[in-house]
């Protein structure tokens, strides 16, 4: 009897190690998997032509909580101030410095003085393409709105983001603390999620996800093991040789901090009044889906679409620019 109980723990055990190594054997393979990068996207490229880059503002550093120094680029209020504040979060691959100056200029000549902040593992902040942990640009930017309150400790302020900062903006105007920090949220063409209707497949080129990479490391997390978030799993089309500006590539924990933890998860957590604006042209997203997307979730969020426009002009296209920018200083008190 005690051998035959003996000779099935054995066989447990072999067929249990089998098991581990079969497992073991199939998530390396997967984080093993190259990630292949798209082929520049012109529209993206095109974009900074006709950019004044004479009034960019000089760089300029605050240190977050881990001892980082973090960039960004103030705007003074031109003329009129309008008692309004915002903060602009730039999309993927970019930073303060990139063809969003367009857009954050177009405030300040408007009377709100305007925060363009390089995201970590963007611009001039950090490590390019990581950061240390999911959850560490919300830390980042708590730390920057006290930096911010140290000159202008009662203005209104806005948080305004563009495609992949829009979704990032509204992973924050879900979270309660942030909620205190912020009067209102303006979305720019946003990446609601992989889930949401609104997008184009692989955001009609932009991006390259690699998903066995992807989903052996969320496989790896299920399992309690997360050694491996900084391992890059999506690339995206910038030309080349340009990563001295733009990023090329983002880590697992990157990628799933700069981003909504989903619309449908987000949206009825947001307390505070949101607009969103969708360009009609464009070619990442389904602009003309975001109203019925949204509101179905969250009726009082305000849609509007602006024609001619594509992506990127959303932030460099005069038509556009013009129509955000007042919007934002007419309503940056959070009215609805």
């Amino acid at each position: 009897m005690a051998m035959q109980l003996l000779r099935g723990a054995l066989g447990l055990l072999k067929w249990g190690l089998c098991a581990v190594g079969a497992v073991a054997l199939l998530l390396t393979a997967l984080i093993a998997t190259p990630l292949q990068r798209p082929a520049e996207m012109r529209s993206v490229s095109d974009s900074a032509k006709g950019i004044d880059w004479s009034t960019l503002p000089p760089l300029e550093r605050f240190q977050a909580r881990d001892g980082t120094w973090l960039g960004f680029r103030h705007y003074a209020p031109k003329g009129t101030a309008s008692d309004r504040g915002a903060i602009f979060i730039h999309g993927s691959s970019a930073s303060s410095a990139t063809v969003n100056h367009a857009l954050t200029a177009a405030l300040a000549a408007r009377g709100v003085e305007t925060w363009a902040l390089d995201m970590r593992g963007h611009g001039a902040s950090g490590t390019r393409g990581d950061i240390g942990y999911v959850g560490q640009l919300e830390d980042d930017l708590v730390d920057f709105v006290a930096h911010v309150r140290k000159s202008a400790p009662d203005l209104p302020l806005t948080l305004i983001g563009h495609s992949a900062g829009a979704g990032f903006s509204l992973r924050v105007a879900a979270t309660p603390i942030m909620q205190d920090l912020f009067v209102r949220t303006v979305l720019i063409a946003p990446y609601l999620g992989y889930d949401a209707p609104t997008n184009r497949p692989n955001s009609g080129g932009w991006a390259n996800p690699d998903i066995p990479r992807f989903l052996g490391l969320a496989a790896l997390r299920k399992l309690g093991i997360d050694c491996c978030s900084q391992l890059p799993v999506l690339a995206v089309a910038v030309p080349p040789n340009s990563e001295r500006i733009l990023v090329p590539t983002y880590s697992d924990r990157l990628m799933r901090n700069f981003a909504t933890r989903g619309y449908r998860i987000d949206l009825p957590a947001t307390t505070r009044p949101m607009t969103i604006f969708g360009a009609a042209e464009d070619e990442m997203m389904i602009s003309d889906k975001y109203a019925e997307a949204v509101q179905a979730v969250k009726p009082s969020v305000d849609v509007k679409v602006i024609e001619g426009v594509n992506h990127m002009g959303m932030v460099t296209n005069p038509k556009a620019v013009s129509a955000i920018a007042e919007d934002v200083a007419a309503r940056g008190s959070g009215q609805s």
